[in-house]
């Protein structure tokens, strides 16, 4: 039987030249009893975009018809951006009017009509919507007469209101949140649809959550297959089901969550041995052993990709009888788990490790907070309290401190951001914001998942198994190039062409201005300028943290790649090896498995930002007038943001600034007033006030008081003198300085300047000449 990845591969051949049906099927020598089969493979390809049929009838893949296969990523602007399935390949812009009908997270096909250039992205138009992204919308209902409303959608990226008719309402009132099937989109300005669910009044507790929920289309129930499956799992473990795993239940070990964690799903074990190296045991639920590839609780957890965290409550990936019961670490209790056991020498260094199916039994679930009052605190209550422990959690901070320094010291890059945690009542009201802690308590289990991670990744990639693996691809050369540019202007430089550019001459950059005024708005650029990382079933690499080898083995309650990973690594364990046609499925599968948890995971930070942006407005209407001291966080043309204690964000919108005239100095990321020459800039501090809040729109106004400072204007443009970017010094010539050290200097004039220059002196002299007579 005639694979679709067959059919593609030979297709995309530099050789093939669109053959119509018939010759395809002379080329793969179909039966004529499996035509059938065959064309309505091809009727499926062309539908979902792999390959195009012209008109004469004849089939090649889309980019040799100068197409592109990818999804939407709509703006509130109406213009959007199509990122490409194929890894590397720029993203495509859309201009309002070539959106065709497309919304925000359609699958489409885009018509190269402007080719990439130095200075710009492709250009194109939206050809054929392949897959709608999402077929409900959730907006504000709006009463017009007794026969038509119209929908508002909340998501601003859908520029069209959409019309109700009448029989469609289910008696909807006005202000109320609804759910809207869309029956179609003939343009940017023009739905239609109809209300399938009413959420409740918009000012209504709980409904904006709700909101969120359905708008990214979050699924809050489980299916009763699902459930029932779920029930038939035992809540104890029976003895036969130890049979081939390694009995761990006499080592110490523990696990370490937040207070609120429910789902435990990795444990930790230390042990210094006899030759002076430490023995690391990361220690996973084995939830494959419980969710069987193609159950019913496999399909769902498929759909849903992940566990959502929202501000206010759970969407587990599985039902919590698994997730918060049988494959939950719980303290003193039989668990059986996957083991990644590695010996690490004082440098470091995996000198010996294996990884194999286990049963644990935890001592104490401990959290961070405990944890960082033994280690850094001295707490005696506590210590004493884990006396037996305290020995081991100590080693642990020095195995954490000695893997940290070794991954920093390869260049992996480290972006030291405060993160917010909004606390919420019991009805879901915020009443308070604070920071994030990252003691060494979360930065020892950080570094014990890191490398539990690499080193799982590496074994299976030189097994040459089919495997998922966490990627994160190269910056983007033109955003970096940016960079380079901004950089320079602080009078600093980085290693490497824009192209070429290792993540440890970036981490060097980052050690370079900690502390420094410059440290934000450096490390904030740099961090738009990467890519977002995802999962494949290539191993390209992870730039961020400068490995080779990376994957994601330690979560597998909340993360699908993780659950799947899992099930390979049975399978090697249990027959030593895959089988061909094992192989062949898995090849098939992993591609579309990775893809869809990149999306799903995608999704779920995209509700977890917005429900913490609505919570955030939500907490700050209550300080509407109040003044606050904060940093510069962002700068654009339209205004500033300002970030204060609690990492909340909130706009100084330009026309707030009546001081004087603004403009966005794109280069130097920062606002220049006209007359002044007051320069507005990342890092910044002020003080501001609270001018208003859009709790709908999640947006927070600021009123700026006062400026404490910044560099001026010509003191950044020194700061630039004194080191070109990059790209211009490798324009010029160089020359050397008193210490043999290589400066860059201006690129040399072309004869056609020199002339221009020549003509402009003897013009002058003219003058003077004329002027004397």
């Amino acid at each position: 039987m005639v694979k679709e990845q067959d059919i593609r591969r030979f297709m995309q051949e530099s050789a093939y030249k669109p053959m119509t049906r018939e010759e395809l099927a002379q080329v793969f020598q179909v039966p004529e009893e499996e035509m059938g089969p065959f064309e309505l493979l091809l009727d499926e390809m062309e539908a979902n975009g792999w390959i195009v049929q012209t008109r004469a009838r004849r089939y090649g893949v889309p980019e040799r018809f100068n197409l592109v296969r990818g999804t939407l990523q709509g703006t509130a602007k109406g213009f959007g951006f199509v990122i490409p399935d194929t890894p590397g390949k720029p993203d495509v812009y859309v201009h309002t009017s070539d959106m065709n009908g497309a919304i925000d997270g359609d699958l489409v096909l885009v018509r190269i009509h402007r080719a990439k250039s130095e200075s710009r992205r492709p250009e194109g138009e939206i050809v054929r919507v392949l897959k709608r992204g999402r077929d409900k919308i959730v907006g504000t209902f709006n009463r017009l007469s007794s026969h038509f409303g119209f929908v508002i959608p909340d998501d601003k990226r859908i520029g069209a209101d959409i019309f109700i008719a009448a029989e469609h309402q289910m008696n909807a009132r006005d202000g109320q949140k609804v759910v809207v099937k869309l029956h179609q989109i003939t343009g940017r300005f023009s739905a239609e649809g109809e209300i399938i669910e009413i959420l409740g009044h918009k000012n209504d507790p709980g409904v904006d959550i709700l909101s969120v929920i359905r708008k990214h289309g979050l699924p809050e129930q489980f299916p009763e297959e699902v459930l029932a499956e779920a029930e038939r799992v035992p809540e104890e473990i029976r003895e036969e089901e130890l049979k081939g795993r390694r009995d761990l239940r006499d080592w110490d070990m523990v696990t370490i969550d937040g207070e609120d964690a429910k789902d435990l799903d990795d444990a930790v074990s230390v042990e210094r041995l006899d030759n002076g190296n430490i023995r690391l045991g990361v220690h996973i639920a084995d939830v494959s052993y419980y969710v069987k590839e193609g159950s019913a609780l496999d399909r769902e957890a498929y759909r849903r990709g992940c566990s959502v965290y929202l501000v206010d409550r759970v969407i587990p990936m599985l039902p919590k009888r698994l997730s918060n019961g049988i494959c939950s670490l719980n303290p003193r209790v039989d668990r059986l788990t996957m083991t990644c056991d590695m010996e690490i020498d004082p440098a470091g260094n995996v000198v010996r490790y294996d990884i194999y199916p286990s049963v644990i039994r935890t001592n104490e679930r401990m959290t961070y907070t405990n944890v960082k009052k033994i280690l850094l605190d001295n707490d005696p209550e506590l210590i004493e309290r884990y006396k037996p422990l305290v020995g081991d959690f100590r080693l642990m901070a020095d195995l954490a401190m000695t893997l940290r320094r070794k991954r920093m010291a390869r260049g992996a890059i480290d972006f030291n951001f405060p993160e917010a945690k909004i606390i919420v009542d019991e009805k879901g009201r915020p009443v308070d914001v604070v920071r994030r802690p990252r003691t060494i308590a979360e930065q020892l289990i950080e570094e014990f998942m890191l490398k539990a991670n690499e080193t799982v990744a590496e074994h299976y990639f030189n097994l040459n198994v089919p495997f998922v693996y966490r990627i994160h691809e190269n910056p983007d050369a033109e955003k970096l190039q940016s960079f380079y540019q901004l950089v320079a202007t602080f009078g600093h430089s980085v290693k490497g062409k824009a192209d070429q550019v290792k993540p440890h001459a970036l981490q060097q950059l980052l050690e370079k201005v900690a502390g420094k005024p410059e440290e934000l708005i450096i490390s904030t650029v740099m961090l738009r300028s990467m890519k977002q990382a995802k999962y494949a079933a290539e191993c390209l690499g992870h730039f961020g943290l400068a490995a080779r080898y990376y994957s994601h083995f330690t979560s597998p309650i909340r993360r699908y790649p993780d659950l799947l990973i899992h099930r390979i690594i049975r399978e090697v364990h249990e027959n030593g090896a895959l089988s061909v046609e094992r192989i062949d499925r898995l090849n098939a599968y992993l591609p579309d498995a990775a893809q869809q948890s990149s999306i799903r995971e995608r999704i779920a930070v995209d509700a977890e930002r917005e429900t913490q942006a609505l919570k955030a407005a939500e907490y700050m209407m209550e300080r509407i007038g109040e003044e606050y001291e904060g940093i510069i966080s962002s700068v654009t043309s339209f205004g500033l943001f300002v970030q204060l204690e609690n990492t909340l964000e909130g706009m100084v919108h330009i026309s707030f600034l009546t001081d004087d005239y603004y403009r966005y100095d794109e280069r130097h990321y920062c606002l220049i007033g006209e007359r002044s020459g007051r320069v507005l800039r990342i890092g910044d501090k002020v003080r501001i006030r609270v001018s208003g809040v859009n709790v709908e729109e999640r947006k927070i106004d600021f009123e700026l008081l006062d400026h404490f400072g910044g560099e001026g204007l010509e003191r950044i443009r020194k700061k630039g003198r004194k080191a070109k970017a990059p790209a211009e010094a490798e324009t010029g010539k160089r020359r050397r300085g008193k210490k043999g050290k290589l400066h860059a200097v201006e690129p040399p004039k072309s004869g056609k300047t020199k002339k221009i220059k020549a003509k402009k002196i003897k013009k002058k002299k003219d003058r003077k000449t004329r002027k004397r007579k």
